[in-house]
């Protein structure tokens, strides 16, 4: 074997040719024995490489290099791309830049995932740890993305891999509607120039990241509709009632392509004191968290899509107006709003009940002539 360790270096190394080709670097391996088994290893992972390259008559392209390459082609021109970024760079830190796309297996996904898990977030004096759903959407369905892209697009060799094992379970999405005293209370907490676009929320469903990235070239003035860029950047029209039309119309002019902003309280480099700037996503999220928590501890920026969905469906009776309103491509993504009408079913019952019908009595049937009643008496 070719694993040697250099005086006073703790990891043994590895130097191998393949074809012509030069293979080096560390094993991180502090036994002999486990050096060896880890350029065993990597001579086969090498020769794989090779192969493939003969295939392709060229090497396959390195993670660094495809997760580059998905920023300019996607990355950057989503209304996540602050988000999208940071996973980005993470990844090309994890993974390493240098990787071939072939040699990121499940393997490479589970060792990811389980690091990532370990992070912890700052809330206010305190870390709590990543949830789930972040480690989901940070690490694995953005890696899932850039490979799916790779092979499908690009035309790259990729490894199979079974994304659904590495997906962790989240918790059952909550259904959390804003009663009146707590609408009262979250105006109150809010900064007046961040009204508009939770009010916007509250009426139109609309998720935050669709609301932040809502321009002046998305709203139809004489059409009476809003033209809303959701999820796998879709693009769909919700119709523009009187309410939401006498909302954004005093907004014209604060702004020449975004509909929403805010009052910037701090001079920066590109900020002046008192200058509109458009409100974006992160800020958003953080400002909303911020002002609300005192108010009303728990509730989410997305509960405000919650509480028009429930409000929709408890003014019409209606499921099929809900997950219109909403944009749900199936009805079973809304069936979780079914609960709204059960006052209503309630009260119909209770009206039903207390009409005149044939059976006064439970006990005797209406179909029982008069005669044989008296006989059964």
């Amino acid at each position: 074997m070719s694993t040697y360790r250099k005086t006073g270096r703790r990891f043994f190394l590895y130097d191998f040719d393949i074809g012509g080709h030069r293979f080096y670097g560390s094993t991180k391996c502090t036994s002999k024995r486990d050096a060896d088994a880890f350029e065993r290893a990597r001579k086969s992972e090498a020769r794989k490489q090779l192969e493939e390259a003969a295939a392709l008559g060229r090497q396959p392209m390195t993670f660094g290099v495809a997760s580059t390459r998905y920023w300019e082609e996607v990355g950057q021109f989503a209304s996540t791309s602050g988000g999208i970024e940071w996973s980005l760079a993470w990844l090309q830190r994890e993974v390493g830049k240098g990787t071939r796309l072939p040699a990121i297996t499940g393997a490479t996904v589970a060792k990811l995932v389980q690091k990532r898990r370990r992070d912890a977030v700052q809330r206010g004096e305190i870390s709590v740890p990543v949830s789930n759903a972040t480690v989901n959407r940070t690490v694995t369905e953005v890696l899932r993305r850039i490979l799916k892209r790779a092979a499908e697009v690009w035309r790259e060799p990729v490894a199979p891999i079974r994304w659904r094992d590495h997906l962790l379970k989240e918790p059952e999405e909550r259904v959390r509607e804003l009663r009146d005293d707590e609408e009262t209370k979250l105006f109150k907490s809010l900064r007046p120039d961040y009204h508009a676009i939770v009010r916007f929320a509250l009426l139109s469903g609309c998720r935050l990241n669709e609301c932040v990235s809502l321009r002046w070239q998305d709203v139809d003035w004489g059409g009476r509709q809003i033209w809303i860029k959701g999820k796998g950047d879709k693009l769909a029209p919700i119709p523009m009632p009187p309410s939401i039309r006498e909302l954004l119309w005093p907004l014209q002019g604060q702004h020449p392509e975004f509909v929403f902003t805010y009052v910037a309280k701090r001079a920066s480099e590109v900020r002046r004191v008192g200058g509109r700037y458009p409100i974006t996503y992160e800020g958003l999220k953080t400002a909303f968290r911020r002002f609300a928590k005192t108010a009303l501890p728990g509730y989410r920026f997305h509960d405000n899509r919650h509480t028009a969905a429930t409000r929709v469906m408890r003014a019409s009776g209606n499921i099929k107006i809900a997950q219109t309103l909403l944009r749900h491509t199936s009805i079973t993504t809304t069936t979780k709003y079914a609960h709204v009408v059960h006052d209503e079913v309630l009260d119909a019952m209770e009206r039903a009940a207390k009409t005149r019908s044939a059976t006064q009595s439970p006990d005797i049937s209406p179909d029982i002539e008069d005669s044989d009643r008296k006989k059964a008496k």
